[in-house]
Order: structure tokens, then sequence, then C-alpha cells
């Protein structure tokens, strides 16, 4: 592959980023639903860009097809990037100290939007379950991806917003992290169930080849206690995060002269680190990377306007990475599975009466539990309702999840092309929706908390203009 066909692959993509996101913006679409409906377009499943740009630089059928599977390899390398980078300004931008205040609303919309929409995915399964197959396992793994959020979509809309450091964003995105955090240590949990399963019944299972040490020991022999062990791993993790990071940033800091450029891509060393060492354990990136981005937002140093580096970081992940992770999200998607084209030997009609309760059951679930819990935690209806509707969309976490489970036959194809379809029906008209209800309704969401303290009123003083216009 010349170096002609990168030039002019990278081009394209870079050129639709720029423009999409720009008219976006003054049609006043979330430029993550854009860049999503843009990579659906340009993506496998309908006009395959990279491939017609491979054919026409390169010469026979074979060699277009090699390129342009090279080209998708290596945009899903910079969407991998852009994940880990979103993730860690996420976790940058969350403040620890309105977090703190809201812990009453947080506990409460992640364990109901958890338990609700899990209830209501293993109900989901159990109506559709294949006769005479173990049913249990499966239907928790449903169940847990009912209960997944998505992060990468609901930071950047609560982020266009300028809600971030609102009560109400706090509150959003804490919980979406926790519900996702239970949604993966379940999703673990079941894939060593099903592996030790197999192996007791002498099925045996081939797993997907990874770094988790989970996946290259016996974890048989811990029993009923696997469950609770690996909890603690994960609390010892996150802990060892939040005491090592803020140290190796300040040796960062000491190292590295003040406004020095190379600050930028010390942050990412230490986040690809963290992000390593989690994966080793079977932690998702997602955590791994969000907790590290909070970690180094602890340092006293790091917000040193003299140094930049916060606006530096969000040049690069915003500016070039994370437009590439939405894309790849829009990759993901095949359309055929809408038409019934995918997967022929799945019965079409009992597919989309999966697909149908599936997206109904989730959308119901979680609009309920997340206005039952702001309600509850004292925010008005509309505020609570918002909460609800940003919770629904569901796309990269529970798609990868999913297709892991398939690729390990837990699920069948006809429970994947429902999560597919699922992605697409929430993924897209959510956002939107959410950002239509806040901007046309006029819903408040700066208030005093009866009681606070000066530090809470000093935290909620800090909350950026809302300029919800743009």
């Amino acid at each position: 592959m010349s170096q002609l066909t990168y030039l002019i692959a990278f081009l394209a993509l870079i050129t639709l980023i720029a423009v999409v996101q720009v008219v976006a913006r003054r049609i006043h679409v979330p430029s993550v639903v854009a860049l999503m409906v843009t990579g659906i377009i340009i993506g496998p499943s309908c006009f395959d860009l990279l491939y017609v740009i491979a054919d026409w630089t390169t010469v026979g059928l074979t060699a277009a097809k090699t390129t342009s599977a090279t080209l998708y390899h290596v945009v899903e390398a910079l969407g991998f990037l852009g994940l880990v980078f979103l993730m860690a300004l996420a976790g940058v931008e969350t403040n620890l100290r309105l977090l703190a205040n809201e812990r009453k609303a947080v506990a409460t919309l992640s364990v109901l939007t958890y338990l609700l929409p899990s209830l209501a995915g293993f109900f989901v399964y159990w109506l559709f379950a294949p006769e005479g197959s173990a049913w249990i396992i499966p239907a928790v793994v449903y169940a847990s991806l009912f209960a997944s959020h998505d992060v990468g979509i609901v930071f950047p809309v609560l982020r266009e917003l300028g809600l971030m450091k609102s009560r109400f964003g706090v509150t959003v995105l804490s919980a979406t992290i926790v519900t996702d955090i239970l949604s993966l240590v379940t999703l673990a949990v079941c894939i060593q169930l099903h592996a030790m399963t197999a192996t007791a019944t002498g099925g045996g299972m081939a797993l997907v080849q990874s770094i988790s040490l989970l996946e290259h020991i016996d974890t048989s022999a811990l029993g009923a206690w696997f469950t609770p062990a690996f909890l603690g791993v994960i609390v010892l993790f996150l802990t060892a995060v939040m005491l090592v990071v803020p140290l190796l940033w300040r040796i960062v800091e000491w190292v590295v002269p003040q406004t020095h450029e190379t600050k930028p891509t010390f942050f990412v060393l230490v986040v690809l680190l963290m992000v390593l060492f989690g994966e080793m354990i079977g932690i998702n990136l997602i955590v791994s990377a969000f907790v590290t981005g909070i970690a180094v937002a602890r340092t006293p140093g790091f917000r040193d306007p003299k140094d930049g580096v916060h606006d530096k970081l969000e040049a690069i992940g915003f500016g070039l990475v994370i437009p590439f992770l939405f894309l790849c999200f829009g990759f993901q998607a095949d359309l055929k599975t809408f038409f019934g084209m995918a997967n022929g030997d799945v019965d079409v009609v009992r597919g989309w009466l999966l697909a149908g309760a599936t997206v109904l059951g989730l959308v119901a679930s979680k609009v309920g539990s997340g206005w039952l819990a702001l309600r509850a935690s004292g925010f008005d209806g509309r505020q609570a309702f918002c909460a609800g509707l940003m919770t629904v969309p569901q796309l990269s976490a529970t798609v990868a999840a999913a297709l892991i489970a398939t690729n390990l036959g837990i699920l069948g194809k006809e429970f994947f092309n429902a999560i597919v379809v699922l992605s697409l029906c929430t993924a897209i008209p959510f956002p939107p929706l959410v950002r239509f209800f806040i901007v046309k309704g006029h819903v408040p969401f700066a208030r005093h908390r009866k009681g606070a303290t000066a530090a809470d009123e000093k935290a909620v003083n800090e909350l950026e203009h809302l300029d919800l216009t743009v």
C-alpha cells in the first residue's frame, strides 16, 4: 500500500470530520450523532469509502480488499485512542466536590438504572431463550447489556450542553460510570462462570486471546469465592490508581519544565499504563482511563493556566482522535440487519420480535428508572425525565460486550442482531431528543442545596454559563 493511499484516505476522513462538526453545530445537532451517521454512510455497510479509495489507488481486487482492511484497522486504532482520551478527559472534568455532594443521587440513579433494566433484559431473554439450552448465564449476560450505559455518548452531550459541572451533569455522568462498572463486572463474572461450566462438562471453550490474567489461570479453584475475590481486585486496583497516579504526575511536573510541550505526552503515557495494568487483571479500559483522569486532575499543578495542559489535551482529543471513535461507532453498524439480509440462518420474524422487545424493554426501563431515581433525589420532573433519556443510548460498550459474548458462545446470533438494532435505535435519535427537550423546555439545572456548606456553594458557583443555543 502506497503513501498516496494513506494520504487520500485521511484527507477524506479529516475533511469529513471538520465539515460535519461545523454543519452539525449550525443545525443544532450533537456532533456525536452527526459523526456516527457519517460513519454509517461511509462505512462498510453502505458506501464503503475506504474500499473505494483503496480500489482507486491500488491495482487488483485482492490488493484493494487488503488495503481497505488495513485502512479500517488504522482507523480502529485511532478510535481506540479516542476512547482512551474520551474517558480520561471525562475523569478530568468530573467535579469531585459535587460528586461527594450528590452521592445520594448518584447512588440512587446507579442502583435503579442497574437493577430495573437488568430485570427487563433478563425477562426478554427468558421469553426468547432457545428451547433445551441452559439459559441462566446467557440471561444474566443479556441483563448486563441492558444495564450498561454508553459513556462515550453521554459525556460529549453533557459537555456540548455545558452541564459537566452542574449537579445534573455530575449525577448522570458519575452514575453512568458506576453502572458501567457494575455491568462490566457482571459480564466478566459470567464469562468466567461460563468457562468453568464448559470445562466441567467437557465442552471446552476457546477464549478470545487477551492479556487478562483471568483467562490464563484456573479460577475454578476459587469456586463461589471467585465473585467476591474479583470485586476485591477491582477495589484494590482503583484505590491504587487514586494513590499512585498523583505521585507519578508530581514526578512528571518535577522532571518536565513548566509549559513544556511534552506534558500531554506524559499524560497519555500515564493513562495508557493504567489501562494496560487494568486490562491485565480483567478491568475494562473505560473504568481505568476514567479513574486515571480523576486521579491526575487531583494534583494541584494540573490545571495551572500557565501550563495549559488541559486545553492542549482537549484540543488533541476532541479535535483529532475522539471524532475517529464516533466514526468507528458508525462503521460497526450493519444496515443489513434491519432488512433481514444478515445471518440468513436466523428466523427474520423472530429476530424482529426479539429486537422490538429489546428496544421497548430497554427504553421503558431506562427512562422509568432514571426518572424515579432523580425524583427521589430531589430533582424536578423535567430534570428527572432528561436523566432517564440520557441513560437510554447504547452503542460501543454494549455492542462490544455483546460481540464478546456471541464469540464465546454465550449469546446466539439473533440476540447479537437485536443489540445492533438497539444501538442504532437509541444512539442516533436520543442525544438530539435530549438536546431538544432541554433547549425548548428551558430546563433549569443550577440549584442550591438546603444545608449546603461554603465549600458546597463554591463548587456550585463554578457552574459554566449554559449556551444551549450553540
